[in-house]
């Protein structure tokens, strides 16, 4: 049974700084892309970073560029967000998601499996 658990999420001020976390089990972690994707109320889903299976290829929407850096531990079976400098406007809850295939992509549609969530809040 394939599983994606988020944590780390949290209220934090603006400036601040974030780790999520998100572990998985029940397929085998390093063959497949690992998306991290967010919505806040009234707005689509939106890619935020994704990484493919080996680490070799890492995507960041422009808005958290320099800001937000995504990695894997293929031996921990999780992938990791940490977000630096928080802005009011990254509050959402946030999702990670699993793409069984090596290679990454922004398509929230082409993922097959998803965490439950984690709210991301950022306000002073």
């Amino acid at each position: 049974q394939v599983q994606l658990v988020e944590s780390g999420g949290g209220l934090v001020q603006p400036g601040g700084s974030l780790r999520l976390s998100c572990e998985a089990s029940g397929f085998t972690f390093d063959y497949y892309a690992i998306g991290w994707f967010r919505q806040a109320p009234g707005k689509e889903r939106e890619g935020v970073s994704c990484i493919d299976n080996k680490d070799d290829s890492i995507y960041y929407v422009d808005s958290v560029k320099g800001r937000f850096t995504i990695s894997r531990d293929n031996a921990k079976n999780t992938v990791y967000l940490q977000m630096n400098s928080l802005e009011p406007e990254d509050s959402a809850v946030y999702y990670c998601a699993a793409d069984l295939v090596p290679s990454w992509t922004t398509n929230h549609h082409d993922y097959d499996y998803w965490g439950q969530g984690t709210q991301v809040t950022v306000s002073s």
